[in-house]
């Protein structure tokens, strides 16, 4: 049986709670928002983070060694968005679920 480490644990609950974030505040409060938040380049970010976050979770419950590289990506992904995100004011539940799966994927890559 595959075991997930706690630390991986962190990261798996980190990616999907940002998945989740991410999903939500791109169909919630960007579409409502309009303007700058629904812009092409920050919506398609947006929309990239969370796949790239659901994805990075998979591998690791899939328990395949090339989680390290979704996981280096993912990390750079989630920073990007957090930044965006956080340029444009009012989403700070996003940066925070953004930076705090960066972080913990960042460890997994290592």
């Amino acid at each position: 049986m595959h075991h997930t480490s706690s630390e991986m644990q962190t990261c798996i609950d980190a990616c999907l709670a940002c998945y989740s974030e991410c999903t939500s505040m791109a169909m919630g409060h960007c579409l409502e928002a309009g303007g700058q938040h629904t812009e092409p380049k920050h919506f398609k970010l947006m929309m990239a983070c969370a796949e790239i976050c659901r994805t990075s979770a998979h591998f690791m419950l899939l328990g395949t060694e090339h989680h390290k590289h979704i996981c280096r990506e993912c990390a750079e992904i989630c920073r990007q968005c957090a930044d965006d995100c956080e340029g444009l004011g009012d989403m700070e539940s996003c940066v925070d679920a953004c930076r705090k799966c960066a972080d913990s994927c960042e460890k997994m890559a290592a």
